[in-house]
């Protein structure tokens, strides 16, 4: 396989409305920012512009994994442990900032024909570690060719 440089670029956003902690499926939004960047071959790389919410790539057919992964969190970084001092906003507001830490706020894709190169049982999440609803902003740069 020969490298070659990325001689396309294109940039779209698009805003998920959460319902609270939880999970949010962008699977497809992002695939349709892909399609519409023409990029054939390359790299999808996805951003929140949030410090309270991740996005992750996980098992996509059963709600249960979301389910587990969200109480195991919260075990390890648990709403109003007195180690914290940043709560302006609640209880919730400082582990927010950890979980989103720990998960990460970016992803980065590979695109195969046009389409996101995901395995059979992978989705694309926004992880919304706040306990109120909130509106997110998703960036999507696609390179390629």
């Amino acid at each position: 396989m020969r490298a070659a440089p990325a001689d396309h670029v294109a940039q779209n956003g698009f805003v998920v409305h959460s319902r609270g902690r939880g999970f949010t499926e962008i699977t497809d939004r992002i695939g349709d920012v892909v399609t519409a960047s023409g990029v054939h071959t390359g790299v999808a790389n996805i951003f929140s512009l949030h410090t309270s919410c991740s996005l992750l790539i996980s098992e996509n057919a059963d709600p249960t994994v979301r389910d587990d992964l969200e109480r195991w969190l919260a075990r390890a970084v648990p709403d109003g442990d007195a180690i914290f001092r940043h709560d302006e906003e609640g209880p919730d507001d400082m582990p927010a900032h950890v979980r989103a830490i720990l998960t990460g706020v970016s992803l980065v894709v590979p695109v195969h024909a046009g389409k996101l190169q995901l395995g059979t049982w992978q989705g694309i999440y926004l992880w919304e570690h706040r306990l109120d609803p909130h509106q997110r902003k998703i960036t999507v740069t696609v390179l390629g060719h």
